[in-house]
């Protein structure tokens, strides 16, 4: 499920990300800087070596509601972001797929770089997706989940 206004865009995803097409629609004219983020699946979590894979779970409705808070949010932070795109992976990954990608363009670097970080935080902390590790010795939930927040209350 994702939703594209002419200014923000949120979504999940069971196929790859549209990384490359994100980056385009956020290039404006008026914007001079354009930073993304992408998080990838790693090898290893905490105490758990050899990861293969990760699933991602998200209810839906829910996630893409809270995706749209966080980008709220970021444009009251931020007021001169041109466009913002908040993007995650469901379903079975492998190590060096994209799971999360942030895309923000602004009229300068100081301000995306700061919608970025803040987009990325702001996702993990308010945002129920599940994330399942499986590797060498066995299948079970990522450790060191959190209560979620409200994006506001991230710093």
């Amino acid at each position: 499920m994702s939703e594209v206004s002419d200014r923000d865009w949120v979504g999940l995803y069971g196929a790859p990300l549209p990384f490359a097409e994100a980056v385009s629609w956020a290039t404006l004219p008026s914007c001079g800087a354009l930073v993304t983020f992408l998080g990838t699946v790693r090898d290893h979590a905490d105490g758990r070596a050899n990861v293969e894979r990760l699933t991602y779970e998200a209810y839906e409705e829910v996630a893409t509601a809270r995706m749209k808070n966080v980008a709220s949010e970021m444009r009251r932070r931020w007021p001169v972001i041109g466009r913002l795109a908040l993007l995650h992976r469901t379903g079975e990954l492998i190590v060096g797929d994209i799971a999360v990608a942030i895309v923000v363009s602004t009229p300068h670097r100081p301000e995306a770089f700061a919608a970025t970080q803040y987009g990325i935080d702001a996702l993990k902390a308010s945002v129920p997706i599940w994330k399942q590790e499986h590797w060498a010795g066995g299948v079970d939930w990522g450790v060191g989940a959190e209560t979620l927040r409200d994006a506001a209350d991230v710093s």
